[in-house]
Order: structure tokens, then sequence, then C-alpha cells
């Protein structure tokens, strides 16, 4: 759990102010503003707040800029940022910690209402998603342009890779590919090929005499046979 930079008292889970000094805490990006540029203004406005974001550079792998709002400390994704930046702040997981995972959910705290918010690039309402598996966070994103996470979001999502989320994420997609791929073989497994049906296939009106191992299709063929014969 991160502490307050001011006081340091336990900060809630998601939240960027202290219940203790109501000092409002950039826990998303620790340590960044220590030796990052602050860029010019973006013309992007924040969602939440109606005010131009800031951008800033988190020198990953050279220059990485992304923006944030200065009042409600909401960052703003291009697409594929927020994986690289996931990616590249938590390494070395090798386990599932579900306990971890779960308690992680429980403590979610939110701080808006249920609503969808604006693109700050195209100003369309942004689709909302929940992000990787049991990851607890809902995301709201732009097709074309990024994603946007609240205050406090970004804390909860590398906390849940720290627990495994990730590979819990490709196990559990690896599960459902797993389960398709029998379904499909279950579903082929009950369709009678055309040369195994009667009336049709190469086997002509009576199927294919050649399948002997099948009682019920040899009795068609000799009554037939036999009809033929009368």
């Amino acid at each position: 759990m991160a502490n307050c930079t001011n006081c340091s008292a336990p900060l809630p889970a998601n939240s960027i102010k202290c219940e203790y000094c109501n000092s409002r805490n950039d826990v998303d990006l620790k340590g960044v503003h220590y030796y990052t540029t602050h860029e010019t203004a973006s013309p992007r406005s924040c969602p939440r707040c109606a005010i131009s974001l800031k951008s800033i550079d988190l020198k990953l792998d050279g220059k990485f800029l992304i923006e944030r709002c200065d009042q409600c400390l909401g960052l703003f994704f291009d697409p594929g940022e927020l994986e690289a930046l996931l990616e590249n702040s938590v390494t070395n997981v090798f386990t599932i910690k579900r306990t971890e995972i779960n308690n992680l959910n429980q403590l979610r705290a939110q701080d808006y209402s249920i609503s969808y918010i604006k693109c700050p690039v195209c100003a369309q309402l942004m689709n909302r998603a929940n992000y990787g598996a049991r990851s607890g966070i809902i995301v709201d994103r732009c097709k074309e342009h990024g994603v946007w996470l609240d205050g406090g979001e970004l804390r909860h999502l590398c906390e849940w890779m720290k627990a495994g989320g990730k590979l819990l994420e490709q196990e559990e997609k690896k599960m459902a590919e797993t389960e398709q791929a029998r379904e499909l073989r279950r579903a082929q497994s009950q369709t009678p090929l055309g040369g195994d049906q009667i009336g049709y296939g190469g086997g002509g009106l009576f199927g294919d005499p050649r399948h002997h191992g099948d009682p019920d299709l040899l009795d068609v063929v000799l009554t037939a046979v036999r009809f033929i014969l009368k």
C-alpha cells in the first residue's frame, strides 16, 4: 500500500487524497516529477476537469510522452503506451497470487460515478472496458486515440501486474482458446460427413457400402439389394 508523501499515512486504495492531512498525492508517477521535464501544455483537454492536459516525458527507452491533468491527476495514453509502461515498470513476475488480486479488487474505491467521458483528442464518447483479467479497473478507451485512466488507476494496475495479473490474463486466454478448440472438435465429430449419410455423398442413395463396421448401414444396403433382385 502506498503512503502519503506529506505525512506518510497509508493512502486509501486507488485514492490520490490523504484522509489524514488532505494532501493530494501524485502516486501514479512517483519519482517521475523529480527528473522529467514538463513539455508545453497539450492541446488535449482533461475529460474530467475540462482543463488543458500537461505533457510529461517518462523517458522510457528514450522520449516517452504522456498527458496528465494537474488537477485530478488523470492520465491519457496513446494506443500501446499503457501496455508499454506496465511492461517496463513491472518485471520478473513468475507466479499468480490470486488472493492478492482478489483483495486488491475488494479494496477498489470509486472516485467517480459510472459515466461515459469524451476522448481528449476527438471529443467522442469513449467505450468503457475492463482492463485485463480480473484487474478491477474499467478504463475509458477510444479505439482510435488511446486510453484514459483516472487518478490512482495506474497504481492499481501496477499492483495487479505485480500480483501476476498479466499471467492470469494469459492463462485464462489460453484456457478459453483450448475450450473453443474442444467445442469445435466436438461439433465436428457430431456432424456426419457427406459420404456417411444415407442419400448423400459418394455412396449414392444408400450411402457407402464400404463401411462394413456399421451394422445399420449394412442392413440398409442388403435390404436394397434384395428389393432390386426380386
